[in-house]
């Protein structure tokens, strides 16, 4: 069962500041592949939606980059600020918040027993 896109574009700040927050630093095909791997192929984050994601992220004060050198070419950390830890906090906190009342609203709670 695929998952619908926009769903998806609509957490993609929420998933990426947790995959943040659970693995200290990453790179953004590393992004990409965790998010894969978590969800045995279901979810698939493309490149057009990652980095303009990450790009507001870094514009909004949430995240620190570094770079490297890898292989002979120059890899992009991505890494939480001070700010990011606590937007995360916030961001996991919304994301319960609405989930309990889809939950509610659409009756998910005896589908799903």
């Amino acid at each position: 069962m695929a998952i619908n896109n926009e769903l998806f574009k609509g957490t993609l700040q929420t998933i990426i500041l947790n995959l943040l927050a659970e693995n200290n630093r990453m790179y953004g095909y590393e992004i990409t592949q965790k998010v894969k791997s978590i969800t045995g192929g279901e979810l698939i984050l493309k490149e057009g939606a990652l980095y303009p994601a990450l790009h507001k992220l870094e514009a909004e004060g949430f995240l620190e980059t570094s770079t490297e050198v890898v292989e002979n070419r120059v890899r992009k950390y991505y890494a939480l600020s001070q700010n990011g830890e606590k937007e995360v906090v916030n961001k996991l906190q919304e994301a319960k918040d609405f989930i309990a009342q889809l939950q509610l609203l659409l009756n998910l709670n005896t589908a799903l027993q």
